[in-house]
This record gives structure tokens, C-alpha cells and sequence, in this order.
């Protein structure tokens, strides 16, 4: 009692400066030499300046009109910060007169009231801080500071722990009793009448009720009228306005939101809830409308209606976090794992969370509905949330080649951050990888075989030259983990267990043999295919780790067995598209803060990878895929843009389907997301699971073109990399059939054996082949046709009008005797027979000269 006196003798000496106060704020610190206590309040720091409130952060998307539409906000503090001619004049008037009817005549401190309210804290028959609008600003300013200065830390402990010190922090902020309490009401009366001097009365009444606590999570008056009765500040009624301006005075009690009531009796029962009629906030209401009744604020006839109506909340409950963007959920939940690795919002992942929860934030993403919606339709019409409770799931991004800008991402599901058995439900983000929405990847398949047509081009193969794609043993090299080895491709097949076949890479690409791609991957070296992968950017999906440095075989690194997200993959077609330029994925354009000041994002991250020339004619081989016959024509739009692609699926767990044109790339992933259930074979909606893909791809990439004017012809491909290349074929002629077909396959032809044909050659041996000897094309098929071994017959040769010693010799020489008729040299031939045709070599050929009959 005794430390209390004193500080009640230390508050009388300043009164006087006070009472100045109350006149003048630009006079109240004059004179203020004198007692210990004047000292005191002298050395109590006088500037405070007001930080921008809580405001949830906002989430964009681009509309089809080019305006932003929100996807979703975030939150601790709902709020939303209105100008001052936002905010009716009722309700000035109901928070003025219950709260502070002399508000503009005080210089911040009510002297009067704060005396009464000091002794009557000492006798301890009140607590009450009998604080003006201006001092019940400063509180509420420091009370938010302490919050900003809480973080919202990692761990399963985090949550209690950021509550407990934030209850603290209120607790040190807004203490009212005993010596500490009254150090504290000096403090806020020095801050107070310091603010009254850097703001106008205006300032300081708006900022209060804009940063006022309305219970719960709802804070400022705009928030608290759309969360409580479904309207705008602005156009608040008489009741409405007291309402609210009775809640402030004790916000968790005098809340109308929660229907069992918000406290207790005495005798442990519930109320001010729905059952009584929200009892205490209706009291509180009346006293509201007293006082302004009392100051003329109102008429009797508004406080008699205001006074006599029920309380009848409209509560509309403001949604935040990802579950609120609804079918763009999975992009949102994608953004936000950007933001929370980013350093843009901070160092650390609580300071970044703390930005993004209360630094009203305006973050304007990449995501172009005119893309997007048609993708959801896509993938919703034809993949449902759960098909056979298996795990079936699906997902569709698409990127901008010459930026990464994520333009679309879809998935099946439903968005769910809570844990379900129902398979409907998922946080996971198929789309991405682990550190970005959770998701482990799935294999891509053949799509994989993108990175050995790379190579194989970079090692300055060309896409014509000719490969035993049969299938067959070879002898793979793998430099970095040393799988390499012996591998029959016959172990993994091909479609239809087809036995392969002598071709191109051209051709391979848009058949997708894997027999061919594996005699491709023999050439080369399978951890510089991985590298490849690396450069374009693909990493494994769980962990992010590069894809040479493990699983290395030749399945792996030629079929795509590896678990890899649809981005990734999409983001290497992008690369070709993009003339060998790789541009990292990014979804984040603009951030703005509360200050209209745009913050630091990052921007666009491109490299060159592969050469323009490599590029061109990877593209080159691609569009096979997407024209007539290739195993992605379903998927081709046929709008006129040209579009490469690939086609890819893995032991008939998951399908993957990737198409490209130069402005956008879309890949599309349906299948299993756990577990090895076959998918082939069934159907849904009319369509096979497994060719699902194209139609999903070929909607998007459609909605794609025609929201960015399609795209440009891919450059021509380079004129080495699609070369004939020419070999020595050699002459079998002689040899047995084993014999010759064994010499022509070593040396990398093909062969068919064709009908015997008459000949010298001893039957049985070839007696021709087509193309004969020389340089040909590698690859090339050369028919071989055995003996008969009837010899050949000869052509006659024409002799008529001939000198007998002339036709003679001609006969002779074509394998034929002469029955000359007694011809001598120097006659004329005047008939022959046979005339002409063929006849047996050795055969006779009779002749008449002229003269002789």
C-alpha cells in the first residue's frame, strides 16, 4: 500500500502537465523540472510510432479479363484496413460516446478520469484503465507490436509456444494493476500524447478501429462487420454500430459468434450465446445506446428500435490458407511452399511465415485462369477424386517456355491439409516434388528417353543414321556408378512384345521403341544421359538429389523408371521449345506490401543447357510424335500451332503425356500414386485409364494456345545432326544365305532373303543382291536372292543387217553356237532365229545371210 501511495504522489506531481495536456498537447511536456516523478515521466520514451497492423496476405491468380481475381489469404489477425470515409458516421458516434465522448477535446490524457481510476486500482475496487481513444490506440499498437515480435516458430511445440509468449507479451502490455501497472499507464499516457502530436484526431480514430480486437481472429471494424452481420463498415445500422462498439469494450466476452455462449455464471452455466439471446453483449449494447443517446448522437425514436431488437448475428466466416482457393488449391499450396523456402519474406522459415500470416501481403502469382479453368474441366471430367480406391490419381501443369511462369496446375483430388483415409482427399501436390507440395514424383516412363536423344545428338549422332534396334545384348556404360554392363532388351520388350527393328532415331522417337533407344544408349555413356537430365533441370522428386547419382542401370536411365514430378519434366520440354534455354519454374510475379512498395521476388532464372542446334533437331525428331502415326497424335490439339512431344508409361502403373509448342508446355501425369495396381484395360467415362493422357494434354495445351496466340514454327534442325550417314556395303555374291546374311548384319544392315533366280552360281549360294556393292545409306536393307542352280538364260542378241563375221562373234560372245547356212564374212544377215527373247546358253542360233536361199 505504501509503494502505491508514492506512485499515487509521483502521478498528482504530473499532473499538472497533465491538465496541460488536456488543453494543448504542444504544451505538455513544458515545465517539467521539478520532482523525482516529473523526472520519472521526463525519462519515459515519448515516440512511438504506430507500425502497419495484422493484415491477412492475399493470394492472385490473373483473370480472363487481365484483372487479378484472389485465390486465397492468410492470417493471423483477421483484417482488412478501411479509409476514414469508409466507416459510417454511427459508428464514431456509438464507439466515441461509450468509449471517450471528449475525445476531441483532450490532448490524449483524461486526467479526471485517470486519477479515479488510479486510486480506485489501489483500494482494489477496480482495474479499469479508464483510457482514451488515443491511449487505447497506443495499447493496442503495443499489444500488436509484442504480437510482430512473437515468431512463429518450427516444431510440434511451436503453436503452444508462440501462444504462451503471445499471451505474455499481452499480458506485459496491457497490465493495470498494482506499481507495474501504473508505470505502464504512464508510459501510455506519455506515448498517448505524443501521438496526439504527430497525428490529427482523424488519424488516430480511424487507426484505432481499424486495429481494435473484435474477438477471436477478427480485427478492425471493415472485418468485424463482414464477420459478424454480412456488411461493409461503411453501412453499419444504429444497432449494428453499438453492437460492435460494445464488443471492443471486452471482445472474447461480447462476441455473438459462438452460439454456446462465451463464458460462464457463477453457477457454471454458459451464456451470452444463442440461447439468451447473447445476454451480456445486449447489455452492453444498451449502455452504448445510452450514451449516445445522452449525447445527442441519436434520436429516442433510433434508441427506442435499436434498443428493442434482437441481437441476430449473420456470421460470415472468412476462409484462409489453401483449402479457400477451391479448385486452384494445389497452385496455392505450390505458392506457398515458394514463399515459406524463399528468403523474400525472410531469413528464417518462422520470420516468413510471420510476413506471410500478418504482413498484409498482395501476392500476384502466374496462374492464367484462361488456362487454368479449362485444365480443371479437363482433368475433372475424366479422372473422379477416387476411381477404384487404389490410389489412381492425376495431375496437369503447364509452364511458359521463355520465362518458367507456372501458367496452370490440376489435379484430381480434392485439397484437404488434415489427413484422411479417403482417397478423395490429398495435401499432396502431384504436380511438384517434396520440398514444394509434399509429392515423392512418379516414373515419367519413355518420356524419359528425351535425354538420351540429347545426348546422342550432343555426341553428334545424327537423328537419320541407321541402328540395329532388334532386340539384343549389348553392353551399356554407366561412368558414375558403374551399372553398366551386359543387358538383353528383350528382358524389358517392347509395346506388344514387338521384336524391334533396324531404324532411325526419327523413327524410334515416334514409334517409342525401347529396343531402338536402348541400342542408342549403348553408344553412349548412361551417366552422361543423366546429366543431361540434371542440366534441363530434373531432380528425383523425393529428395532433390541429381539423377546420375544413383539408379544409374539402363532401365532407369533410358525408360524413366526414376520418380520424377510432372514440373520437372515439363520444365525439360520447355528447354527444347525454348531453343536449349532452361528457365527454373516460378510462380510469383509481384509481391506488394501494406506501404504499396514492391518487394525483391525472383525473377525469371534461364540458362542455355543444350545448344540452339541440338535443340532445333530434338524438336525436329518430337513433332514425329505429335503428326499422323506417332504415339502422341491423340493428344495433338490440330489448332495449327506446331507442337512436339512425348509419349510415356511404366509397367502399367503410371502414364505420362508431354506436348510443347513455343509458347507453352504441358505435361500430364495419370496413374497410380502409390502402389503397383495395373491400370490398363479399364475404363471410365468411355475412355481408357491409360489414354486418359492425351485428352487431358490435348485440352490444355488447346486452352493454352489459344489464350497465348499459339505458337511459332520450331527452327529448322541442323543439317549434321540429320545427315544420311553413307557406309561401304559389301558383295556376298558366292557366299551360303547364313553365310551372307551374318556378314551384311555385322556390318549394320538389315536383310531379306529373296526368291532363288536362275544362275551360274552353284545352287544354293547367292547369285545377287540389291543394292549391289558400294556406298550406300547405313541401315540399309539389301535383298539377297540365292541360285537356282538352273543356269541363266541369255538374251539373243539381234544380228540382222549385220556382216556375217560381225554377227558371228556377237553370238558367240553372248554364250550362243551359229548354224552360219553357208554364210561367208562378208555377207549381209538377213534373218535369224530365235529373233529375239531369251535362250539356254550353249544353244544354237541359226542365221541366213542374203544371196542365199
Amino acid at each position: 500500500m505504501l509503494g502505491g501511495l508514492l506512485g499515487l504522489v509521483g502521478l498528482s506531481a504530473v499532473a499538472g502537465i497533465l491538465i496541460t495536456a488536456t488543453v494543448t498537447p504542444a504544451l505538455a511536456v513544458a515545465g517539467a523540472a521539478g520532482s523525482s516523478a516529473l523526472d520519472l515521466f521526463e525519462n519515459l520514451p515519448s515516440y512511438l510510432k504506430p507500425d502497419e497492423p495484422m493484415e491477412p496476405s492475399t493470394v492472385y491468380a490473373t483473370g480472363a479479363d487481365g484483372n487479378p481475381v484472389e485465390l486465397a489469404s492468410f492470417f493471423d489477425q483477421n483484417r482488412q484496413q478501411v479509409e476514414f470515409d469508409q466507416i459510417s458516421p454511427v459508428m464514431y458516434d456509438a464507439i466515441l460516446s461509450s468509449e471517450d465522448k471528449s475525445y476531441y477535446e483532450h490532448g490524449g490524457v483524461n486526467i479526471g478520469a485517470t486519477a479515479k481510476a488510479v486510486i480506485d486500482n489501489l483500494r482494489g475496487t477496480s482495474s479499469r484503465g479508464a483510457s482514451t481513444i488515443s491511449q487505447q490506440y497506443v495499447k493496442n499498437v503495443l499489444v500488436q507490436q509484442c504480437e510482430q515480435g512473437v515468431l512463429l516458430g518450427d516444431g510440434e511445440d511451436a503453436q503452444q509456444k508462440y501462444e504462451d509468449e503471445t499471451a505474455q507479451c499481452w499480458l506485459d502490455a496491457t497490465n493495470a494493476t498494482g506499481t507495474d501497472g501504473i508505470e505502464r499507464k504512464l508510459q501510455e499516457m506519455r506515448y498517448a500524447i505524443q501521438i496526439e502530436k504527430d497525428y490529427s484526431k482523424n488519424e488516430i480514430l480511424l487507426g484505432y478501429l481499424n486495429i481494435a480486437s473484435f474477438g477471436g481472429t477478427v480485427y478492425g471494424i471493415e472485418a468485424a462487420a463482414s464477420y459478424y452481420f454480412n456488411t461493409s463498415a461503411a453501412s453499419l445500422t444504429v444497432a449494428q454500430a453499438a453492437t460492435l462498439a460494445g464488443i471492443v469494450q471486452n471482445p472474447n466476452t461480447f462476441r455473438i459468434d459462438l452460439k454456446d455462449g462465451t463464458t460462464t455464471n457463477d453457477a457454471g452455466e454458459a451464456v451470452n450465446g444463442e440461447a439468451d439471446g447473447w445476454s451480456l453483449t445486449k447489455d452492453r449494447r444498451h449502455y452504448v445506446l445510452t450514451r449516445m443517446l445522452a449525447d445527442g448522437k441519436i434520436t429516442q425514436a433510433q434508441f427506442d428500435e435499436a434498443d428493442a431488437s434482437d441481437i441476430v448475428p449473420n456470421i460470415n466466416a472468412p476462409t484462409q490458407g489453401c483449402g479457400a482457393a477451391g479448385n486452384n488449391a494445389y497452385f496455392c499450396q505450390y505458392v506457398k511452399s515458394l514463399l515459406l523456402e524463399d528468403d523474400t519474406l525472410g531469413d528464417s522459415r518462422a520470420e516468413r511465415t510471420r510476413a506471410l500470416q500478418r504482413d498484409g501481403l498482395q501476392i500476384y502469382t502466374s496462374l492464367d485462369l484462361r488456362i487454368q479453368d479449362p485444365a480443371v474441366a479437363a482433368l475433372k471430367d475424366r479422372v473422379p477424386p477416387n476411381f477404384d480406391n487404389q490410389y489412381f490419381g492425376a495431375a496437369g501443369v503447364t509452364v511458359e517456355p521463355a520465362t518458367g511462369r507456372v501458367l496452370a496446375m490440376t489435379q484430381n483430388t480434392e485439397f484437404r491439409e488434415t489427413n484422411t483415409d479417403d482417397q478423395a482427399y490429398s495435401s499432396l501436390v502431384y504436380a511438384s516434388d517434396n520440398a514444394h507440395g509434399g509429392s515423392g514424383g512418379f516414373p515419367v516412363g519413355s518420356a524419359y528417353k528425351l535425354f538420351t536423344l540429347i545426348d546422342w545428338l550432343e555426341k553428334g549422332h545424327s537423328v537419320n543414321e541407321n541402328v540395329n534396334g532388334n532386340n539384343q545384348v549389348l553392353t551399356m556404360t554407366d561412368s558414375c556408378t558403374g551399372e553398366g554392363g551386359r543387358f538383353d532388351t528383350k528382358s524389358v520388350g517392347n509395346f506388344r512384345d514387338a521384336p524391334g527393328y533396324r531404324g532411325t532415331p526419327m523413327v524410334f522417337t515416334r514409334n517409342s521403341l525401347n529396343s531402338g533407344y536402348f541400342a542408342m544408349a549403348a553408344k553412349l555413356d548412361l551417366c552422361e544421359i543423366n546429366k543431361v537430365a540434371d542440366r534441363m533441370g530434373v531432380t528425383i522428386a523425393k529428395d532433390g538429389s541429381k539423377t546420375y547419382e544413383k539408379e544409374n542401370g539402363p532401365f532407369a536411365s533410358v525408360l524413366g523408371s526414376k520418380f520424377i514430378s510432372p514440373l520437372a519434366m515439363a520444365g525439360a520440354y520447355a528447354t527444347v521449345a525454348n531453343k536449349g534455354v532452361y528457365c527454373a519454374p516460378r510462380a510469383v510475379d509481384k509481391i506488394v506490401n501494406q506501404k504499396g512498395e514492391e518487394l525483391d521476388v525472383p525473377q525469371a532464372d534461364c540458362s542455355q543447357v543444350i545448344t540452339p542446334e541440338v535443340a532445333a533437331t530434338a524438336a525436329y525428331a518430337l513433332q514425329g510424335v505429335m503428326a499422323s502415326g506417332g504415339t502422341g497424335t491423340q493428344a495433338n490439339p490440330w489448332d495449327g500451332t506446331p507442337v512436339i512431344g512425348k509419349t510415356g508409361s511404366h509397367n502399367k502403373i503410371t502414364t505420362m503425356m508431354i506436348e510443347s509448342s513455343t509458347k507453352a508446355t504441358t505435361a500430364v501425369f495419370v496413374g497410380r500414386t502409390q502402389g503397383d495396381a495395373n491400370m490398363w484395360g479399364y475404363m471410365y467415362n468411355g475412355n481408357l485409364l491409360e489414354n486418359i493422357r492425351y485428352l487431358v494434354a490435348r485440352d490444355m495445351q488447346s486452352a493454352a494456345n489459344q489464350a497465348l496466340g499459339g505458337g511459332d514454327a520450331f527452327p529448322q534442325p541442323d543439317k549434321n545432326l540429320t545427315r544420311q550417314i553413307y557406309v561401304n556395303l559389301p558383295s556376298v555374291v558366292g557366299m551360303s544365305i547364313e553365310e551372307a546374311t551374318n556378314t551384311l548384319r555385322n556390318a549394320g544392315f538389315s536383310v531379306t532373303v529373296g526368291a532363288a533366280v536362275d544362275s551360274d552360281v552353284a545352287k544354293d549360294l547367292i547369285a545377287e543382291q540389291s543394292p549391289g556393292a558400294g556406298r550406300v545409306t547405313t541401315g540399309t536393307t539389301v535383298t539377297i536372292s540365292p541360285s537356282s542352280g538352273t543356269p541363266k538364260a541369255a538374251a539373243v542378241p539381234n544380228v540382222v543387217g549385220s556382216k556375217f563375221a560381225q554377227a558371228k562373234k556377237a553370238i558367240e560372245d553372248a554364250g550362243f553356237s551359229v548354224d552360219a547356212n553357208g554364210c561367208k564374212n562378208g555377207d549381209d544377215v538377213a534373218a535369224q532365229n530365235p529373233a529375239s527373247g531369251d535362250a539356254p546358253p550353249g544353244s544354237t542360233l541359226s542365221v541366213r545371210c542374203a544371196g542365199n536361199d
